[in-house]
């Protein structure tokens, strides 16, 4: 496939306040349009500031977005491509369309945790829950600034579900794990430790009922707490 386009790709204008996720959008409308394909050459920089009507900085934190999302790869020279197996990643293009919308991601999150602590429940090893616990120690001895190790706590368990089907899906998930961590104001950190360790008991027993009964109550605390904070 060839990358260079013959004719000119037609893109909307952005006209209300612009903002990465609005990029990203219309980036990614290319490829779910049909106006380019996996494996095609997007527009130079230049073109897209101009067509988009954006910044460089704005672009480029869009650009980086969708490159973690493994929707672009940019070469050293030679530009920016959408992956040739970009058809692999649905999940990613969906998260990407929906940035904004933090119910949607709080909700994504929740289908997809539930069902990989249960899977981990069966599958996690010493090792991994060890690390888990290390985690909520971490959070005990921080500031209110635990972030980090809650992401952590939440990528451990992914991981332990060791599928290699969902293994993008996983990456999506950091993401909107990072997206909605940016949401507290602030936090509850004892609140925080008591359903971690709640989660990491049910692991450790091996239980996946109550594995994912204390996961889907930290997960739907913090989506209401989210929620409330962000006025939705």
């Amino acid at each position: 496939m060839s990358n260079k386009l013959e004719n000119k790709v037609e893109i909307e204008k952005i006209k209300r306040r612009l903002l990465p996720e609005q990029v990203v959008y219309q980036i990614v409308n290319l490829l779910t349009s049909n106006k380019l394909k996996p494996g095609d050459k997007l527009p130079t920089e230049m073109e897209l500031m101009k067509d988009l009507n954006v910044s460089r900085p704005v672009l480029r934190e869009a650009l980086a977005s969708l490159e973690t999302l493994g929707i672009v790869t940019k070469k050293n020279k030679k530009g920016t491509f959408f992956n040739k197996k970009i058809e692999g990643h649905p999940f990613s293009i969906m998260l990407s369309l929906s940035q904004n919308d933090l119910k949607s991601l709080m909700e994504a999150r929740i289908i997809l945790e539930l069902g990989l602590v249960t899977i981990a429940a069966e599958k996690i090893n010493d090792k991994q829950l060890q690390k888990l616990k290390t985690t909520i120690d971490q959070i005990s001895e921080s500031s209110n600034n635990y972030g980090d190790f809650d992401k952590e706590f939440h990528a451990i368990i992914a991981e332990s579900a060791d599928n290699p089907i969902v293994e993008g899906i996983i990456t999506s998930l950091l993401i909107a794990h990072n997206k909605t961590d940016k949401q507290f104001i602030k936090r509850n950190k004892e609140l925080t430790i008591k359903q971690h360790t709640n989660i990491y008991n049910a692991l450790l027993d091996r239980d996946a009922y109550g594995a994912f009964i204390a996961m889907f109550d930290h997960l739907n605390g913090v989506k209401d707490r989210i929620l409330m904070n962000s006025n939705i």
